[in-house]
C-alpha cells in the first residue's frame, strides 16, 4: 500500500443542472491564473464534461469510474494523474447520492468515500432563503460520511449570499466558500448525448475567461484550498505496466470521433505502442500503423463529409480486409458499416462490415453492463469479459453477436460486438483500465503485423 499527499475537492450538487461545469470551468481557470498546477477527474463514464476540462486547463482530464475501473484501479488513476500538480478538481456527476438504479453505489459520494475527497456542493439557490440550509443539512447528513464540508451559491446576488452567509453556517456546520451570480450568456449548450463537445463552441475561451473572472470575484479560494489541503493522504496500490511491444496505432481524433479515454490512450502508450492521431474527416489518408482504433462521437453530425471523403475510406477498409488490427466502439463501430441513413439522406461509410445505421427518437441502449466474450477474438479469449457502457441514440442492423451483454442490475440480456481475431466492433464503450488484458492483447496483435 502507498500513499500521497494529494491535496483535492469534488464539486458536487443536489441534480444535474446546478451549473457543475460551469463552476468547475471557472475555477479550475481561476486556480490557473494563480499559478497554480491543475488536475481535473470526472466521476462516471462521460465523455464530454472532460473536454471542457482539457481546454481549460491545458491537460487532459481522466474519468474516475467505479464500475468500469474498480475502487483500486480509480484510487492508484487518481494518484498516478497527481503526482506533479498542486490541486486535484474532482466534478461529480448528476446528483450527488445518484448512483445505480436505487442506490448511491458508482455515485459521486461514492467516489468521494473511495478517494476521500472534500465535497463543495453547488446549491442551486434561486429562488430560495433558509431552505437553501435544509437542503445542504439534508445532503450533508443523509449518510454519515458525505464528504460535504463545503458549499457554493449558485443563480444569486453578492447582497442575498451576504445576507444568508451566516445563518446557513450556523444551522449547517458547512462553510459557505462563494457564490455565482446569474450569468446567461456563460451557458453551455446541450444536444442529444449531453453538453455539445468543447470543439463546437467558438467562443469557449471567452466563456472560461469570464467564468474565472467571476470566480476570482466571488470564491474564496483561501477557503477552498484550505479544504483541499486538509484531505487526509491517498492510500492506493501501485500498479506495475512495462513495455510489451512498439506497434503504431492510428487513432480517428477530431469533431466526429472524440470519445476516448485519455488513461486508456496513456496504457496503450506504457505498454509500448505510438499513438498516431489522425482525421477520418479531413485527412485524405490513413497514417502508417500497423493498429486502428476508431473511438465514439458524433460522426453522425458529419456524415456527408465522412462519405465525401473516398481516400480515407478505401484506406480504412483496406486496413482492416488487409487484417490489420481494428478496435472500434460506438461512432466508430457505425463508421465500418455500410451506410448512414438520415431521415432524408443515405451515406455510404467504410463498408467493412455489412449493414447500416440510423438514429432513432430515443435512448436505444443506456446504462453500465457487463460484457462476456462468446468466442476468442481480437481483445480476449471466450469467457473472458469486461464492464462497460452504452449510451446511444442510433441502432444498425447488424449489432454482432460474439459478446454477451448484461445490464448491470442483472435484468435483460443481449448480443452485441462484431469480432474476428483481428476486429473488435461494438456499440459498447470500454475502459481499457477495467481490464488491462484487451489492451495488451490489441498492442501485440498490433505488433505481428509490424
Amino acid at each position: 500500500m502507498s500513499e500521497m499527499k494529494m491535496p483535492r475537492i469534488m464539486i458536487s450538487a443536489p441534480n444535474s443542472g446546478s451549473g457543475k461545469t460551469t463552476i468547475v470551468c471557472g475555477i479550475l481557470k481561476a486556480l490557473m491564473n494563480q499559478g497554480k498546477r491543475v488536475a481535473a477527474f470526472k466521476s462516471g463514464p462521460d465523455y464530454i464534461d472532460p473536454m471542457f476540462h482539457s481546454k481549460v486547463i491545458g491537460a487532459k482530464s481522466r474519468n474516475l469510474d467505479i464500475f468500469m475501473l474498480g475502487k483500486d484501479t480509480v484510487r492508484y488513476l487518481a494518484a498516478k494523474n497527481a503526482q506533479t500538480v498542486d490541486i486535484s478538481v474532482f466534478e461529480g456527476a448528476m446528483g450527488f447520492y445518484d448512483g445505480m438504479g436505487k442506490t448511491s453505489e458508482c455515485s459521486a459520494y461514492d467516489l468521494a468515500v473511495t478517494c476521500d475527497v472534500p465535497v463543495i456542493l453547488v446549491v442551486n439557490a434561486r429562488g430560495a432563503a433558509l431552505s437553501i440550509a435544509a437542503t445542504i443539512n439534508g445532503f450533508k447528513n443523509f449518510r454519515p460520511d458525505s464528504h460535504v464540508v463545503g458549499a457554493i451559491l449558485n443563480n444569486v446576488n453578492p447582497m442575498t449570499y451576504m445576507f444568508y452567509k451566516n445563518v446557513i453556517e450556523e444551522e449547517t456546520g458547512v462553510k459557505l466558500v462563494g457564490y455565482f451570480p446569474i450569468m446567461q450568456d456563460c451557458n453551455f449548450e446541450s444536444r442529444h448525448l449531453g453538453l455539445v463537445t468543447a470543439e463546437e463552441i467558438g467562443d469557449l475561451q471567452q466563456i472560461v475567461d469570464r467564468l474565472a473572472t467571476q470566480a476570482a470575484k466571488s470564491i474564496d479560494f483561501e477557503a477552498v484550498l484550505e479544504l483541499a489541503n486538509n484531505a487526509a493522504p491517498l492510500q492506493y496500490d501501485d500498479v506495475a505496466i512495462t513495455e510489451i511491444a512498439h506497434p503504431r496505432i492510428a487513432v480517428a481524433q477530431d469533431k466526429a470521433f472524440c470519445f476516448y479515454y485519455q488513461d486508456a490512450l496513456d496504457l496503450f502508450t506504457e505498454l509500448g505502442a505510438t499513438i498516431v492521431p489522425f482525421s477520418p474527416t479531413n485527412d485524405a489518408h490513413l497514417p502508417e500503423c500497423e493498429g486502428l482504433f476508431l473511438g465514439g462521437g458524433y460522426p453522425e453530425l458529419y456524415a456527408k463529409e465522412l462519405e465525401a471523403n473516398t481516400t480515407m475510406l478505401a484506406d480504412i477498409k483496406a486496413h482492416i480486409t488487409a487484417k490489420k488490427p481494428c478496435y472500434a466502439e460506438c461512432g466508430g463501430f457505425m463508421y465500418l458499416l455500410e451506410r448512414y441513413k438520415d431521415e432524408s439522406n443515405t451515406y455510404n461509410w467504410v463498408g467493412a462490415i455489412e449493414g447500416e445505421s440510423a438514429l432513432t427518437k430515443k435512448l436505444t441502449r443506456f446504462g453500465y453492463i457487463h460484457l462476456t466474450a462468446q468466442k476468442d477474438n481480437l481483445l480476449c479469449k471466450a469467457g473472458e469479459g469486461i464492464n462497460a457502457h452504452e449510451f446511444h441514440y442510433s441502432d444498425s442492423t447488424n449489432n454482432g453477436t460474439s459478446f454477451a451483454a448484461a445490464k448491470a442490475s442483472g435484468k435483460g440480456a443481449w448480443e452485441c460486438a462484431v469480432t474476428s481475431d483481428t476486429l473488435y466492433a461494438g456499440y459498447p464503450h470500454l475502459h481499457l483500465w477495467g481490464n488491462v488484458e484487451f489492451a495488451k492483447n490489441f498492442v501485440k496483435k498490433c505488433a505481428q503485423v509490424k
